[in-house]
């Protein structure tokens, strides 16, 4: 496991798929990454979660919280020792840190608190809840996507990180995501 919930040094550009659940990041992450022909990195919250439902029948606590951090910037860390100039990210440790906060009342681990803060990434994806909400063993908040939609984009906005929001079929995303990538890119051969 990961000893640590920092970035390891890394050339290729991060883009971060991030918002409530069911809101099409995974599918748009790995649709990015074939599109781009790197790779991406699974949300291992979800790895660790339905693991941890299929055995013990139970959901996440906060002592879960730090496992999953590390397993996050583990897969991380690798991915962005694979990937070509770009690295897309099905969340990041900022989501885990808005996600805690909501579940715990404002509480979230200081480690991931600090790591969240210091990592750094090129681009958010902030994703609508225009797309049918999926019920699954892990999902449990239909009611609150909206809610939880202002919780993370006014986390953005406090944060000033570059993001986009991004609404519609997946097709429309998809386009709208490969649009701001490809100006991304463009931007980052001029430095």
């Amino acid at each position: 496991m990961e000893k640590t919930l920092e970035q390891q040094p890394s050339t290729c550009l991060k883009v971060v798929l991030f918002g409530p659940e069911s809101t099409g990041k995974t599918t748009l992450a790995r649709q990015l990454a074939e599109h781009f022909q790197t790779v991406w990195v699974p949300e291992y919250m979800r790895e660790y979660l339905e693991k941890k439902w299929n055995d013990t029948n139970e959901k996440i606590e906060k002592i879960d919280l730090e496992p999953i951090a590390f397993g996050q910037m583990r897969a991380e860390n690798i991915g962005s020792k694979k990937a070509n100039r770009l690295l897309f990210c099905d969340t990041n440790l900022l989501e885990i840190k808005v996600y805690s906060e909501y579940y715990y009342n404002g509480f979230c681990p200081s480690a991931i608190k600090e790591a969240a803060l210091h990592n750094t990434y090129d681009l958010y994806f902030l994703t609508y809840i225009d797309t049918p909400w999926v019920l699954d063993n892990l999902r449990d908040r239909p009611d609150d996507r909206s809610g939880l939609f202002c919780i993370f984009e006014a986390e953005l906005k406090r944060l000033n990180l570059p993001y986009r929001t991004l609404k519609g079929s997946n097709s429309e995303r998809l386009n709208i995501a490969i649009k701001e990538i490809q100006k991304l890119l463009k931007q980052k051969s001029r430095c």
